[in-house]
C-alpha cells in the first residue's frame, strides 16, 4: 500500500466511523448533559481510549483471527505485513469468508432501515420501501438463499460465512434496541454518573460493530483500521460535546451513512466472489456518498431558515 493509498484509505474509514456514529453521538451528547463536568471528561479521555484500543482494536483483530486461526494472535494482528507466503495463503483463502459474512452484515443492515427504520426521506424511492416494510424478511430471505447457492459452488465455508453474517446481523440488532432503551432511560431516570459511564461504553461498543464490519471493505490491516476507526471515534466525541446541535441539522447525514453501507458491502460480497475492486474504490465511494447527502442536508437547512425569516 503507497503512502497515498493509505492516506486516502485512513480518511474514508475515519469518515465512515464518523458518519455511522451520528445517531450514537446525539444520544450519548443528551446522556452526558445529565452528568457533572469531571465524569464527562472522564467519559471522553478514557472512553476514547477504550472505544479506540479496546473495542475498535480487538474487533478486527479477533474477527481476523477467528476465520485464520491457524496465523495465531500475533500473526492475526501483522499478517497484512508479513510476505511469508504461507501467511499469504492463508489470509488469501480466509478473505473471501470474512468479506461475504461483513458485506452480507452491511447489506442487511441497509435493508432494515430502508425498509422498517423511521427517517427523513431524502429520496422518493425511500417513501415507497417505508411503505413496503413487511417485505423486508421476504426479500432478505431470498437474497440470502441467492448467494448462498452461488457461494457453495465456490467455496462452501464462504455459504458459511453469508449466514454467520446474517445472525451476527439479527443478533446484533436486538442488542441494539436494547441498548436504545438503554440511553432513553438513563436520560429519564436518576442515575450515578459511574453507572451512566459504563452503560455508554457497552452501547459504544454494540455500535461498534457496523463501522468495524464496515471497515474491512476498505482495507484488511488490522492497524490501518485501528488508525482510522479511532482517529473516527475521536471525532464523533468531539462531536458528542461540541456541536451536535449543528449535527442535527443536517438530516440527511443518517441517509448518507446507510447509502455509504450499502455501497461498501456490496464492494465486500464483489470481493469474495472475486470481482477484485480497487483499494480506492471504497473511500471514493464513501466521500462522494457522504457529501452528496451532506450537501442536500445544507440545502434543506438553508431553506427551513429562510422559510421561517419569511
Amino acid at each position: 500500500m503507497n503512502l497515498f493509498t493509505l492516506a486516502i484509505t485512513i480518511c474514508g474509514l475515519a469518515l465512515f466511523e464518523t458518519i455511522s456514529s451520528v445517531d450514537n453521538a446525539i444520544v450519548n451528547a443528551e446522556v452526558l448533559a445529565t452528568m457533572r463536568p469531571r465524569a464527562r471528561k472522564w467519559f471522553l479521555f478514557w472512553g476514547l481510549l477504550f472505544a479506540v484500543f479496546v473495542i475498535r482494536g480487538a474487533l478486527p483483530w479477533i474477527i481476523i483471527w477467528t476465520t485464520s486461526p491457524a496465523l495465531g494472535p500475533i500473526g492475526a494482528f501483522t499478517a497484512t505485513f508479513s510476505s511469508d507466503p504461507a501467511v499469504l495463503d492463508a489470509i488469501g483463502y480466509a478473505a473471501p469468508i470474512l468479506l461475504l459474512g461483513g458485506g452480507m452484515f452491511l447489506i442487511l443492515l441497509f435493508l432494515h432501515w430502508l425498509f422498517l427504520e423511521d427517517k427523513n426521506i431524502g429520496l422518493p424511492h425511500e417513501r415507497f420501501f417505508l411503505e413496503q416494510g413487511v417485505w423486508f424478511y421476504a426479500t432478505t430471505s431470498i437474497m440470502l438463499a441467492v448467494i448462498v447457492w452461488f457461494a457453495i459452488k465456490v467455496n462452501p465455508f464462504m455459504a458459511f460465512g453469508a449466514v454467520v453474517g446474517s445472525t451476527a446481523f439479527f443478533i446484533t440488532h436486538g442488542f441494539k434496541q436494547s441498548a436504545e432503551l438503554a440511553e432513553e432511560n438513563l436520560i429519564k431516570k436518576t442515575r450515578s454518573d459511574v453507572s451512566k459511564v459504563l452503560y455508554l461504553e457497552i452501547i459504544d461498543a454494540t455500535f461498534s460493530i457496523d463501522g468495524v464490519l464496515g471497515a474491512f471493505a476498505f482495507t484488511l490491516s488490522v492497524p490501518v483500521i485501528i488508525l482510522g476507526n479511532g482517529l473516527g471515534a475521536y471525532v464523533v466525541r468531539q462531536l458528542t460535546v461540541g456541536n451536535i446541535q449543528r449535527i442535527k441539522n443536517y438530516v440527511f447525514l443518517k441517509n448518507g451513512a446507510m447509502y455509504s453501507i450499502l455501497f461498501l458491502g456490496i464492494i465486500m460480497s464483489l470481493n469474495a466472489f472475486h470481482m477484485d475492486i480497487p483499494g480506492w474504490v471504497s473511500p471514493l465511494v464513501t466521500f462522494l456518498t457522504v457529501g452528496w447527502f451532506f450537501e442536500k442536508s445544507r440545502r434543506h437547512h438553508n431553506r427551513s431558515l429562510a422559510l421561517k425569516a419569511t
